[in-house]
């Protein structure tokens, strides 16, 4: 029993020095913004969704402004509009 609780406490240890992986980086998901596309591409309201997956991404969108695939949607006015109607700040991405 000892050594099962000495083991746990190095794994907690070692989570501590090492800390958590980042969240952002595991959580980016641009196919969580579909239900966004109404508002970004037709400047529709947002939906209630659509709000809470922007929140959710929103350490994303650098990263999606910078990506082709990708840079046309965020970069665009409809998409600043949803941002702003969602209670995002527009990010300032590094170029």
């Amino acid at each position: 029993m000892a050594r099962v609780a000495a083991v746990a406490m190095c794994a907690l240890l070692a989570l501590v020095v090492v800390g958590p992986p980042s969240v952002a980086a595991q959580d980016c998901d641009a196919g969580k913004l579909i239900v966004c596309a109404a508002a970004i591409i037709g400047g529709a309201e947002p939906s209630a969704s659509c709000c809470s997956n922007l929140k959710a991404q929103q350490g994303c969108l650098c990263k999606y402004a910078s990506n082709p695939a990708y840079s046309g949607y965020i970069n665009s006015p409809t998409a600043r509009k949803t941002l702003t109607s969602c209670g995002i700040p527009i990010p300032t991405c590094p170029q």
